[in-house]
């Protein structure tokens, strides 16, 4: 799912002037044609107004319900993270208010086109459109709070990762600073920002390797140090991903104890209550003594090095259903 890509929600008064300056930019030609019969010209300088006025604002309310998901069609997921990070129900009401003023939009057009269509009187003609501008104007104004609600909705929707929920998916998990993100890219070769400090990932990473069996999807999640209720929404999104998405959780830990190795067992056991594969990896063992590693092992099955991480990884995935 890719919700980066849905346009800004544009305010009550930008919808009306994109339909009512381009409905009189297109008059124009028309306006230069001769005619023998000017209450001919009128009407169709008049009728041609409305029906592109009409049309445009129609579009405009059909492209935003268009651009935004349906709720209900979301893979679980996206489904799950819409849920307690907006709130659906108020979305919901908000596009269903656009539907009104589309159907009464075109309600109004149909109404006032046909009217137009058997008037001959000038005069007549101009009311007509201009009443028909007025109540337009009037029934997109009073969706204006449904307009910033969606917008302020899709701004939400534009931080939502982009996740292949289909594809078989490996989720990195740790403390912050203990290796993660430079584990993603030894083993897929993707180059996200790293740096020293810790709290570095600011959101799920995501990287793909390609094997003979098929594309492996990689998410490098920011550390998870709260209950789920006490999460910011990057960890929440980690958790569902890791939850709904990731078959199989690989767990970095680091002796060198940025962390006391005590806390990151406990999120290792943690990990394990998800109900899914977990494996322990040692990271940084370039830095740490041989002995410190193999007493390690002695208490806890794990690994220490990419290719053997990398075989347990296509190992595990190609025996899953």
């Amino acid at each position: 799912m890719n919700f980066q890509s849905i346009p800004p929600v544009e305010k009550p008064q930008a919808f009306l002037d994109t339909a009512f300056n381009t409905a009189a930019q297109h008059t124009q030609q028309l306006r230069s044609k001769k005619f023998k019969d000017r209450a001919i010209k009128a009407r169709r300088l008049e009728i041609l107004r409305v029906e592109t006025a009409t049309k445009l604002l129609s579009r405009q309310l059909l492209r935003v319900l268009r651009d935004f998901p349906s709720f209900e069609q979301l893979p679980p997921f996206y489904k799950e993270l819409s849920r307690v990070t907006l709130d659906v129900p108020e979305v919901r009401r908000a596009l269903a208010g656009l539907k009104w003023a589309n159907e009464n939009v075109q309600r109004l057009s149909r109404a006032s086109l046909s009217k137009m269509r058997k008037s001959r009187d000038s005069r007549n003609l101009r009311i007509s459109r201009t009443e028909i501008y007025g109540r337009c104007s009037s029934i997109i104004k009073q969706i204006g709070k449904q307009l910033s609600l969606l917008e302020e909705t899709r701004k939400i929707m534009k931080g939502f990762p982009t996740i292949k929920t289909e594809t078989k998916t490996i989720a990195i998990v740790g403390f912050p600073n203990v290796g993660k993100t430079t584990l993603m890219f030894n083993l897929t070769g993707s180059k996200p920002e790293i740096s020293s400090y810790p709290f570095t990932t600011k959101t799920i990473n995501v990287a793909y390797l390609q094997t003979p069996k098929g594309k492996i999807q990689f998410l490098d999640t920011p550390g998870t140090l709260n209950r789920f209720d006490k999460m910011n929404s990057i960890e929440k999104q980690a958790y569902l991903a890791m939850k709904l998405v990731a078959d199989l959780l690989v767990c970095v830990i680091d002796l060198t104890e940025p962390y006391p190795l005590e806390k990151q067992l406990k999120l290792y056991e943690s990990l394990e209550q998800i109900g899914k594969p977990v494996i322990l990896f040692l990271s940084k063992e370039d830095i740490i003594d041989k002995k410190t590693i193999d007493e390690f092992k002695k208490d806890h099955e794990s690994v220490s090095g990419v290719s053997e991480l990398l075989t347990l990884v296509k190992d595990s995935l190609s025996s899953s259903p």
